[in-house]
């Protein structure tokens, strides 16, 4: 299968590529560089020469950005949109909410009218689009939104990134109604994702949201006390990617909505698994690990993807220890 993969250098995406690469498809990405497209393509071995290429867009929300994109030869069968920006060092916040939004209306819209080969569109979502942070359910489903509008996005920074994923699945859902194209549409809510990035980080500062909570152990910062948990759900970027594949190639998936999580955790427990498999760490933590768990603490349901897209979630455990011995080895 001819697959498009839309933001290729990302954490998520980056893995995507991986999982696709391996299972024999044939890839073309969007980055937003000549550079960054090159720097994938050398982190390939010579035997997938000719199944991956990349094709520069600078900017996701300009009116028509993936319109030619979507036209290739031999057509394309799939397109994987992870392409969204994350994360929280934005003046305005509009640079997060428009790109996010207009960026996903786009390649819908590009897609209907310029790829009609296209049977599957797989669009990158979050729990942010699911939880409601102010009063939580018993327990979290694919069926839940977050109540979040486009002003409190603007008004209020902590809503932010939560109105951009909230927003733009919104936006795919209503033009799948209205517009009803010739493609089915999937979309994945992960929470905290977890686990090594593919291609190492060149600094610091390049390294994904959820893996500089790692980072700061390592380097001293959990030594007065623990960083708050935050949400309480994770995942590890491998099973997501996985998650990918197969809501692309499982025609059962077609047309719904996954929350993709492995477990309950707490930064607590991350610790722990710390101490216990790097004692070299133990001096960089507190005396006494506290847990900030709740007494009463919302539930998940994540049946959808274990029955329809067979999903056999990593263990804490595995995605902590391989996420610190990544960033060990490549010196971050």
């Amino acid at each position: 299968m001819k697959v498009l993969v839309t933001g290729g250098s990302g954490f998520i995406a980056s893995h995507c590529l991986k999982a696709l690469l391996s299972h024999n498809h044939t890839v073309v990405t969007t980055v937003r560089s000549a550079e960054k497209g090159e720097n994938i393509l050398a982190a390939y071995p010579e035997s997938f020469k000719g199944q991956l290429s990349y094709v520069v867009v600078p900017d996701i929300a300009q009116e028509g950005a993936f319109e030619q994109v979507v036209v290739s030869d031999p057509p394309f069968e799939a397109v994987l949109h992870t392409a969204s920006p994350f994360h929280f060092k934005f003046q305005d916040p509009k640079e997060l909410l428009d790109p996010a939004i207009h960026g996903t209306k786009g390649i819908l819209r590009a897609i209907k009218d310029n790829a009609p080969s296209v049977k599957r569109v797989v669009i990158t979502s979050s729990f942010a689009a699911i939880t409601s942070p102010d009063v939580h359910p018993d327990v979290y489903d694919e069926s839940q939104w977050n109540p979040v509008t486009y002003e409190e996005g603007i008004e209020d920074r902590a809503k932010t990134y939560r109105a951009s994923k909230t927003l733009a699945e919104r936006a795919a859902w209503s033009f799948m109604e209205e517009e009803k194209p010739g493609f089915s549409l999937v979309t994945l809510c992960p929470p905290y994702v977890f686990g090594p990035p593919i291609h190492a980080p060149k600094s610091q500062d390049a390294l994904n949201t959820s893996n500089l909570h790692f980072l700061m152990l390592m380097h001293g910062g959990w030594k007065e006390k623990l960083p708050p948990t935050g949400t309480w759900l994770w995942v590890d970027v491998q099973d997501i990617a996985l998650a990918h594949l197969r809501a692309m190639e499982v025609s059962e998936a077609g047309g719904k909505r996954f929350f993709i999580t492995a477990d309950h955790f707490e930064m607590k427990e991350v610790a722990e698994i710390a101490k216990k498999n790097f004692p070299e760490y133990a001096n960089q933590l507190p005396a006494q690990l506290l847990s900030d768990k709740p007494d009463s603490l919302y539930g998940f349901d994540n049946s959808r993807s274990k029955e329809i897209l067979q999903l056999e979630y990593l263990p804490l455990e595995t995605s902590v220890v391989d996420t610190i011995k990544f960033l060990q080895h490549h010196g971050v």
